[in-house]
């Protein structure tokens, strides 16, 4: 089994070269010892966790939402900042299933844990299985407002889900890993699930 080595090194020098509405992007000269100091701009994020919602029939809960950097509505498990400080994972994920799915799960497992793109953003995202799904009565659900006020939802057939990745039509991360992740757990009998409590080498968080 291989593992990352966790490790910072030193920080010579980091200020805030961008505040944004929802991450911030810093610069920072880097002592990589004999290889001499670097400087590495990143996106300093907070994190996020998504939810693979699966029901009896091994479909999943998937919505799709304008995502503007790349021009498109992409096709995506629910998911969320983890902006609130100190709010568990699981309880931000239980949140965002309600506010973004109109759901609510009963059994909640650790999936797996991914970063997105660890050459230039902080961001580390916890995706979870959520199951013994039930549907949030009208009266009580969320209201969406801006890029979620209209997306679509929709329960889809994992197997159609990844006939969908191999074919490149869907390229969300948080999809093509969620989706991974969920089918090989599935082919292990579960076996590669891990209690929603797990312990979590979270990268470094904007809220830290």
């Amino acid at each position: 089994m291989i593992e990352d080595v966790p490790g910072a090194r030193p920080v010579v020098e980091t200020r805030l070269a961008y505040e944004g509405k929802v991450w911030n992007v810093r610069t920072d000269r880097v002592d990589l010892g004999e290889s001499g100091q670097v400087q590495r701009d990143y996106i300093h994020h907070t994190g996020a966790v998504g939810i693979m919602a699966m029901d009896e029939a091994e479909r999943v809960f998937l919505v799709r939402q304008y995502r503007h950097a790349v021009r498109a509505e992409t096709w995506e498990p629910p998911a969320g900042l983890l902006d609130l400080r100190d709010e568990p994972p699981v309880e931000a994920a239980a949140r965002e299933l309600f506010e973004e799915a109109d759901l609510r799960a009963a059994r909640w497992d650790t999936l797996v844990d991914f970063m997105t793109s660890p050459g230039g953003s902080s961001e580390g995202i916890r995706m979870f299985l959520a199951r013994d799904i039930t549907a949030v009565p009208e009266a009580e659900r969320f209201q969406r407002h801006e890029e979620e006020r209209d997306m679509e939802g929709r329960w889809v057939p994992l197997d159609e889900i990844l006939a969908s990745i191999w074919a490149g039509t869907a390229q969300s991360p948080s999809l093509v890993v969620g989706a991974l992740a969920l089918d090989a757990a599935r082919r292990s009998g579960w076996q590669t699930l891990r209690p929603a409590d797990a312990p979590w080498r979270r990268p470094p968080s904007l809220l830290d």
